[in-house]
């Protein structure tokens, strides 16, 4: 596994990863990605740790099914809804609205579309996001910002096995990579721990896609994310190199079914990770923020 920082995945292209982000789904939220929010979702019955505050980060790429699971369990929680993109916005305060004439708008606290308080929040839920970050670290670090001393972050993302059969067949057909490269999971881990969260809990899963043809599988890795890698084809693909991906694929990646159905692997990563009182290296000068502070101040001395 690589080590250096410099030389680990993701490789991505900044510009193409900012233009995927302002897209809005076209018909919902991915069927993969609701499928890793329901899996996700199931795992906080593990944890003993009730939010009375969460946000909800990209929730439209992330799942918005997953972010109605999440209001159903933190049913008197406040809830914050997070969308980095503005445009964005108004877009996923539509299809999170609860109409006035349905119960669900009477069940609880409707989440606010507004930065969380100061303090932070007890949860941040963020789904399928990490993976299409050009800069993860800054990411991290921002999730970091969010999250209230003792509340926890959990996140899931695609791993280095995703897309594996395609990826054999680009290599063997001498086309450029079909997608950026995943990172491993134990490099999230080193990554949380840089950016201030204690002792996270990472683990994965296989989950393998079928089609009934290849045109079918096509149209949902559309919807899945782009490909990002800089030195992804740059130009227009034509009829023939379709038509020979198509051909080319249940070759690469038959179902057990036979009969030109398709099967593709995807890693899934879940992870989460708690964010600990701040500990401060005393010196002749320290600066702490003002929210560290108070934290400190609440549980005693500074490096105590």
């Amino acid at each position: 596994m690589t080590t250096d920082p410099a030389q680990r995945p993701p490789t991505i292209d900044a510009t193409a990863a900012a233009r995927w982000s302002r897209l809005a789904p076209a018909a919902g939220s991915p069927w993969l990605h609701e499928e890793i929010g329901r899996r996700m979702e199931d795992r906080l019955q593990w944890i003993k740790a009730q939010p009375k505050r969460w946000a909800d980060w990209a929730p439209l790429h992330g799942g918005l099914e997953a972010h109605a699971l999440l209001s159903r369990r933190y049913r008197t929680a406040e809830s914050f809804v997070i969308e980095p993109e503005a445009a964005l916005v108004p877009v996923t305060g539509r299809a999170l609205a609860a109409p006035w004439w349905t119960a669900r708008r009477w069940q609880g606290p409707q989440p606010r579309f507004e930065a969380p308080p100061e303090e932070g929040v007890d949860l941040l839920w963020a789904n399928m996001a990490l993976h299409m970050a050009a800069d993860p670290q800054a990411l991290i670090a921002r999730w970091h910002r969010l999250v209230a001393t003792d509340g926890f972050l959990m996140f899931s993302c695609l791993g280095p096995d995703t897309l594996r059969e395609l990826r054999l067949l680009h290599e063997a057909s001498g086309w450029p990579p079909p997608s950026h490269e995943f990172t491993d999971m134990h490099d999230w881990g080193d990554m949380l721990v840089g950016a201030g969260f204690a002792e996270p809990v990472m683990d994965m899963e296989h989950i393998v896609l079928t089609w009934p043809s290849a045109e079918r599988a096509l149209a949902e890795l559309r919807t899945l994310g782009r490909n990002l890698h800089p030195q992804r084809f740059r130009a227009l693909r034509g009829r023939r190199w379709h038509q020979a991906l198509c051909e080319a694929l249940p070759r690469f990646a038959p179902g057990a079914e036979g009969k030109g159905h398709i099967a593709l692997t995807f890693e899934i990563i879940y992870g989460h990770a708690f964010k600990p009182a701040p500990r401060v290296a005393l010196a002749a000068e320290s600066a702490v923020s003002l929210r560290e502070m108070r934290s400190m101040l609440q549980r005693g001395r500074p490096g105590a």
